[in-house]
């Protein structure tokens, strides 16, 4: 698989941080989707990405490494201990040129649109005053957005980040009162509420510096009390751009998102995420 080359004036790096233990699917990001290894799904998405020049794999599994190898993809070996992504990434990001922008894509997002990642990417390019910049889809449902695994943001109107949180976020206090001061009576009433929430997805776009930066500050009080890493940039002053996802995704993190991601593949390419409904009665999008 050779580099897309299509941004010859910048050094803009995709790295997907690629641990092979998962305590919900052991071993995901080499399980099979139609023929093929999970993670070079994900590879091949984020190669199709117009911004970007050059693809890494940042593995802490021999396994991994010779499956991208193989494939014709670059894969380095990185250390074991790593808490996050982010430390992973970041190791990889101190080899790397002084300037770069590294695009931090999740190994087990096979579905994930290039251009969401372009989008991200360019959202930081053109503003310098950008630290990170990230993306968000639609909550669709309720029980999507009362999921504490489901992660919100909350934006200003220049669409900067003002909070992350595992909590439906911001609240809406009168609609709320109108049913009894229950969320969940106001959303079933009040569909179009669901409006007013995002959810956080988790791929970045980063200046190269401010992540290696960013990976050698201490955990701060927020960031501890959600468990949310994205918090800490926040609390130390970062200014962090979200913009709207291309199309929806699938983190895989049970054998039912397997199982959800194969039906897609194996549908063919002329059906989105979005079509996905009609293949999967009840779909409303990853839990």
């Amino acid at each position: 698989m050779e580099p897309h080359g299509k941004n010859p004036e910048k050094n803009i790096i995709a790295v997907i941080p690629a641990r092979y233990v998962s305590t919900r699917l052991p071993g995901k990001l080499l399980l099979d989707i139609c023929g093929k290894p999970l993670i070079l799904h994900t590879l091949e998405q984020a190669s199709e990405a117009r911004s970007v020049s050059r693809v890494i794999v940042a593995t802490d599994d021999v396994r991994i490494l010779h499956t991208i190898l193989s494939a014709g993809g670059e894969a380095v070996m990185t250390a074991a201990g790593h808490l996050s992504g982010s430390d992973r990434v970041a190791e990889v990001a101190e080899r790397l040129p002084r300037g770069s922008v590294i695009v931090n894509v999740q190994g087990d997002e096979p579905l994930i649109s290039p251009e969401t990642i372009d989008r991200a990417v360019y959202a930081l390019v053109r503003d310098q005053s950008v630290d990170i910049a990230t993306t968000y889809e639609p909550i669709e449902s309720i029980e999507e957005l009362l999921n504490g695994n489901v992660v919100k943001v909350v934006m200003n109107d220049a669409g900067h980040a003002l909070y992350f949180s595992r909590s439906p976020l911001p609240f809406p206090r009168d609609a709320s009162l109108r049913y009894g001061s229950d969320l969940n009576a106001a959303i079933r009433n009040e569909p179009d509420l669901l409006g007013i929430f995002k959810k956080h997805t988790g791929l970045y776009a980063y200046r190269r510096e401010f992540l290696l930066e960013f990976t050698q500050m201490p955990q701060t009080r927020l960031e501890k009390i959600e468990m949310l890493e994205q918090l800490r940039a926040l609390e130390n002053g970062a200014r962090i751009k979200v913009v709207k996802a291309d199309r929806g995704s699938i983190g895989v993190d049970t054998q039912d998102d397997l199982e959800k991601v194969r039906a897609i593949v194996s549908a063919g390419p002329s059906v989105s995420l979005d079509d996905f409904t009609c293949l999967w009665p009840g779909y409303k999008g990853s839990d």
